[in-house]
């Protein structure tokens, strides 16, 4: 069995904005190039992070079947990225 930390890992994200100013976040660009699709926004709240420092609006996300947390802190976007706990 493996243990898992977690880090704040800020990302870069493609979003749509409406003619409201609504965002709907849609890829997920991590800095070595893997880009990952939002299949589908569940729910969108202001929370903190449970797991990291920081918070701000919090998208729960679906990504290939998964769900996932996107943080949107200001003008920056980062998630709850897992590390190998030592």
């Amino acid at each position: 069995m493996q243990n898992f930390g977690c880090k704040k890992t800020y990302v870069t994200v493609n979003m749509d904005v409406d003619e409201e100013g609504r965002v709907y976040p849609r890829y997920i660009r991590w800095k070595n190039g893997a880009v990952f699709q939002i299949d589908r926004i569940l729910y969108q709240c202001r929370a903190v992070s449970e797991k990291v420092s920081g918070g701000g609006i919090r998208y729960t996300v679906l990504i290939r079947g998964k769900e996932s947390f996107l943080f949107q802190e200001g003008s920056r976007w980062f998630v709850e990225a897992k590390t190998k706990a030592i």
